[in-house]
């Protein structure tokens, strides 16, 4: 009897606060002026960021990061080899011991 009591009760208070959870309906309103004028703003923000976010997708694709090291060092060697060359030489220009 004591169970059933207590079920009866819970039951009663689970409807009762049920009821108040409701979510009352709202009543839909024409936008304004500047809420229309930030929807605009937020949509045209939201395709440059999809955009941008696609061209660099497709930057990642082409390896370029990869290629742009790899330009780096090759030039790198090149230049340090000829600063050597061009170095020896002047040295050889300015104490010539012959």
């Amino acid at each position: 009897m004591n169970k059933l009591l207590v079920i009866s009760v819970l039951i009663a208070l689970l409807a009762l606060s049920a009821e108040s959870f409701r979510v009352p309906r709202q009543a839909e309103e024409e936008a304004g002026t500047l809420s229309k004028l930030t929807d605009a703003v937020k949509s045209y923000y939201d395709g440059a960021v999809d955009t941008v976010s696609g061209y660099v997708e497709s930057i990642k694709g082409l390896k370029l990061e990869e290629k742009a090291k790899n330009l780096y060092t090759d030039t790198t060697t090149v230049v340090s080899t000829y600063a050597g060359i061009m170095q020896d030489q002047l040295y050889h220009i300015l104490y010539n011991q012959q």
